[in-house]
């Protein structure tokens, strides 16, 4: 036997789903069900588990065994009988019961009354004399035959010996069950009592075997479920599906996206969200013709790392590693990623430059050069709000191609200047009428566009104008010769625009407005998701910097920032569920639970208790706090707390009353960011109509 002493971070298991059929001379494929668990634990197969392994496989065997003469004795009692037909005993049992308590014909025949009473009451002494003599058959025959020949030597002329046979009533009168022709109380009570008795014990019987085969088939089941046998867990990663036969088919996967805890369906080039109970239908088999044909599992550590790596910013996915190396290796590596960045930015430009089968004249080379060298484009300033307006125009590109693919006619007969003009108007007027709607709860329209913000805050004509520029020159346009014309005319326009047509500190603020905007509407919807998944501890940091973010925007307008009743009422109710949370675990009076609960308060409860009393607090905001601290302190001297549990909280209490002795600082969340102005609106439609019960919106 062979164990394993390593295991790869990865295991791939081969289905074999296609056999060659000898009889067709061709391969078939094999859609028998298969079914796989979500993990798989390793340890059962480790060789530092052997000994482990070999007990319990010595148990399973002895359990097979008793289990296989368990079977036996209840097939015996379940197929009773010597004959080629068997019956379960118990409701042959059953049908002897019923049997002899059924009541015999009754003849009602006014002609044959007293024939018919007078033959029974010849028979009856028969009954107990068949029973009690050895020869009682014979007796029993001959009485019957005296019986015919009586009868038939009383009968009239016109009736015939086949009246013995046939009952004289109509069929309805005859009984529609075999029956007895004559049973007395004294036996019927006889046979009633012990076939009860029998059936009743019987019954006890195969009752007692199924609950010893339930007991050794759940013993066998959770077998290896011992915690000793479940410390090296192999989570399902990818799935791969094929659905056809064995000469053609179609192909695809599912894999585990960790950061969305949940299965994405890979269908050529669609990805969608799927379901295990999707991959369960496609993969095990058996009900048509799709089925795994690959599984791959990966380490527990693998995945907890795979998950770490993707929870950490944009930034640098590989944070953490970065900042355990030596300062000087840590600076080489940051200067090569920036010089790095600066090369992909400069190759992007210069292909996005590029016009198929076109070369740009040497005048306009050395005059996009020249522009791009003067002292202007080197102002910090206006880099940073090119950076910030760049990222604004790439959000909204596919309604800026959209804008330019209406242009074709306009950009064949009055070229590139006129389809620029038609395209940058058709755009504002568009985007003019998105401002002026009546915004709704579930819709808010300004996650659309930059230019729908500035709009409704009314913000200056030049910095609109601008900002309209540059999504037209936005460099990822390139997609055909028109998009890159009209992108060099745009750009051209904007070199046009000097320092004293449009206020660049002013148009900085703008775009920064915008950016602090969307990361508020982001926080905000994820703080509600989770809320609504129950996880209040990442929901309340996001909640709490969607609030702090937002009183900034307002102070500048109320049309800046979002809802702040409906950040502070879900900060609100998340505190409060944060907090019984909390306390369950503090008065649980075990140490780990304990701990938990007072990291939970000293890193999040706290913090933003302190944060909430440094705004304008609200009575709401007020109330709850003090329904926080009341639960705090209904704990004190309470005599099933020990006395070191009481002083903990009594170096807890100082801090949850008294906001104003200490600097608070809480943990910003991990940043998220939309793919487009459609997910985000998508998205922000769809919680929004979770929370209001409204009906679906469509956005436009």
């Amino acid at each position: 036997m062979r164990w394993f002493t390593k295991l790869p971070p990865v295991l791939t298991f081969e289905l074999s789903r296609f056999e060659f059929n000898q009889s067709l001379g061709q391969p078939e494929k094999i859609h028998t069900k298969l079914e796989f668990p979500q993990t798989v634990y390793m340890d059962r197969y480790l060789y530092g588990s052997k000994e482990l392994i070999q007990m319990k496989r010595e148990e399973m065997k002895r359990l097979k065994e008793k289990m296989v003469i368990l079977q036996q004795k209840l097939e015996s009692y379940m197929k009773y009988g010597s004959g080629p037909a068997r019956f379960p005993l118990p409701d042959m049992l059953q049908y002897v019961l019923e049997f002899i308590a059924t009541k015999p014909a009754v003849v009602v025949s006014s002609a044959q009354g007293s024939q018919t009473t007078l033959l029974q009451s010849q028979a009856k002494p028969h009954v107990l004399d068949v029973l009690s003599q050895p020869n009682g058959i014979l007796e029993r025959k001959d009485a019957r035959t005296e019986d015919g020949a009586f009868f038939l030597a009383n009968s009239s002329p016109q009736q015939k010996p086949s009246a013995l046979l046939q009952p004289s009533g109509s069929p309805a009168e005859m009984s529609e069950r075999p029956a007895p022709h004559v049973v007395s109380e004294e036996e019927l009570n006889l046979v009633r009592t012990c076939l009860q008795r029998w059936r009743n014990e019987i019954e006890q019987d195969v009752q007692d075997l199924k609950e010893s085969i339930a007991r050794i088939d759940l013993s066998i089941e959770q077998m290896y479920c011992d915690p000793l046998l479940q410390r090296v867990p192999y989570r399902l990663h990818a799935v791969l599906v094929h659905e056809g036969q064995a000469n053609a088919g179609h192909y695809w996967a599912f894999i585990y996206n960790q950061p969305r805890k949940s299965w994405l369906k890979y269908n050529d080039i669609s990805v969608t969200e799927s379901s295990w109970e999707e991959l369960e239908r496609d993969s095990f088999g058996g009900s048509k013709n799709a089925s795994a044909y690959c599984l791959m599992y990966i380490s527990d550590k693998v995945s907890h790392f795979v998950a770490d790596e993707d929870d950490c910013s944009e930034a640098g996915q590989f944070q953490k590693e970065v900042e355990a190396l030596p300062p000087e290796l840590r600076h080489y590596i940051q200067e090569d990623n920036w010089r790095l960045e600066q090369e992909a930015e400069e190759w992007e430009e210069e292909q996005s430059c590029k016009i198929p089968q076109m070369e740009p004249s040497p005048a306009s080379e050395s005059q996009d050069l020249s522009s791009e060298s003067g002292p202007d484009q080197s102002s910090v300033c206006e880099q940073s709000a090119r950076s910030l307006s760049s990222e604004h125009a790439m959000i909204a590109k596919e309604q800026t191609a959209k804008a330019i693919a209406n242009t074709a006619d306009a950009y064949e007969k009055n070229g590139v200047e006129a389809a620029l003009c038609e395209a940058f108007h058709e755009e504002y007027s568009r985007l003019y009428l998105l401002a002026k709607e009546t915004p709704t709860p579930q819709n808010d329209a300004r996650l659309q566009h930059v230019l729908i913000y500035f709009l409704q805050n009314n913000a200056p004509q030049q910095v609109v104008e601008r900002t309209l520029l540059e999504q037209f020159a936005d460099k990822n346009l390139s997609y055909d010769e028109r998009s890159i014309s009209i992108m060099k005319v745009a750009r051209a326009k904007l070199r046009e625009i000097g320092p004293d047509d449009v206020d660049m500190e002013e148009y900085k603020r703008w775009h920064e407005d915008y950016s602090l905007f969307r990361k508020v509407s982001v926080y905000l919807l994820t703080g509600l998701e989770l809320y609504q998944n129950r996880k209040y501890q990442e929901s309340l940091t996001y909640l709490v910097y969607a609030y702090q973010s937002n009183t900034k925007l307002l102070m500048k307008g109320t049309n800046r920032g979002v809802n702040e009743s409906l950040i502070a009422l879900y900060r609100r109710k998340c505190l409060l569920k944060l907090n019984e949370v909390a306390a369950s675990l503090f008065v649980s009076c075990e140490e780990a639970r304990v701990a938990e609960g007072i990291s939970i308060l000293n890193e999040l409860i706290i913090p933003c208790m302190h944060l909430m009393n440094n705004f304008e607090i609200s009575k709401e905001d007020l109330d709850a706090i003090e329904v926080m601290r009341n639960r705090w302190c209904s704990y004190l001297g309470r005599e099933d707390m020990d006395a070191k549990l009481q002083m903990k909280l009594g170096e807890l209490l100082p801090r949850l009353l008294d906001c104003s002795t200490e600097v608070i600082v809480l943990k910003e969340p991990p940043k998220i960011r939309p793919n487009s102005p459609y997910d985000l609106c998508s998205r922000f439609a769809a919680v929004m109509e979770s929370i209001h019960g409204a009906s679906t919106v469509t956005v436009k």
